[in-house]
């Protein structure tokens, strides 16, 4: 099962990727009692990159793990992802105190924030420099764009109202998942990913109809169409991040190695972004 997530469909943290790991028993409650499960990606392998010697065989002993290979944990998890937020936080107060009026700096960071994401998505083993850059860079973008839009008329304090709004709906779903309300199948995962492409395909063809058309494109910029398209965009968000969750709980339980910690700290940073944005863009939408 792919979450819709970039940066977890490229690695391991997916069950049908093939990517090799460790062998680790699943904990109780874990992806064993998923009906959905399948193999462990993590199994020991030939192709295993972290692994040390032979591939051993899945009624031996797990094995023994060194400072560089032992499998990630959930405080591994939490410490990254506290250290990538943090950078984000950091980079946006910068940009709000002194990017404000240089717009053109900021979306220059966030087109660089924009490009060392990809690079990232698309690299074997996870860069912490590069995830902190990127975390950096794209606070710098948020904290000028946030304090811009909140000097305008009527949007004084849009985006402490979109900061809440996003750790309202991070705790929502942390809350739903936990205790099963929201369960990630894999019927949940395909309606995910086809809502995720037609509203990036909405989008952009809305720009497209901006560019060389003029005007509000169409019309998901503002009035109702536009409120309507900012709920879906956090609807999609919060669904993002039940998936996030999802393979970060199974990346635990099966013994991903402890490098990947800082992967799911990347994914888990871009989902927030997202939801950021898309509440600060149904909020401007509401003042306006």
């Amino acid at each position: 099962m792919r979450s819709s997530n970039p940066v977890f469909s490229r690695r391991g943290f997916s069950r049908d990727t093939g990517y090799a790991g460790f062998n680790a028993p699943p904990q109780a409650g874990g992806p064993a009692a998923d009906p959905y499960a399948g193999t462990n990606p993590y199994a020991q392998g030939t192709n295993n990159p972290y692994a040390q010697g032979a591939p051993q065989a899945a009624t031996q002993a797990p094995p023994q793990y060194t400072p560089q290979t032992r499998p990630m944990t959930m405080d591994d998890v939490v410490a990254r992802t506290a250290m990538t937020l943090g950078t984000v936080i950091a980079g946006a107060t910068v940009g709000w105190l002194f990017l404000t009026e240089q717009l053109g700096f900021a979306i220059g960071a966030g087109l660089v924030a924009m490009v060392l994401g990809f690079v990232q998505s698309f690299k074997r083993k996870p860069s912490p420099a590069l995830i902190l850059s990127y975390a950096a860079l794209e606070g710098l973008f948020l904290g000028a764009l946030s304090g811009f839009i909140n000097d305008l008329p009527k949007m004084n304090g849009a985006p402490m109202q979109a900061v809440l709004g996003t750790m309202a709906v991070f705790v929502t779903m942390l809350v739903a998942y936990k205790t099963r309300i929201v369960r990630v199948t894999a019927r949940f995962t395909r309606f995910v990913m086809i809502a995720a492409m037609g509203f990036v395909l909405l989008s952009l063809v809305n720009c497209l109809f901006m560019v060389f058309g003029g005007g509000d494109g169409l019309g998901f910029r503002s009035g109702g169409m536009g409120i309507l398209f900012g709920l879906v965009g956090v609807v999609l968000g919060a669904l993002f991040l039940a998936l996030d969750f999802k393979q970060v709980e199974d990346g635990v339980a099966y013994g991903a190695p402890r490098e990947e910690s800082w992967l799911a700290a990347f994914g888990l940073t871009l989902t927030l972004v997202w939801i950021y944005m898309e509440m600060l863009r149904l909020i401007s939408i509401l003042r306006d």
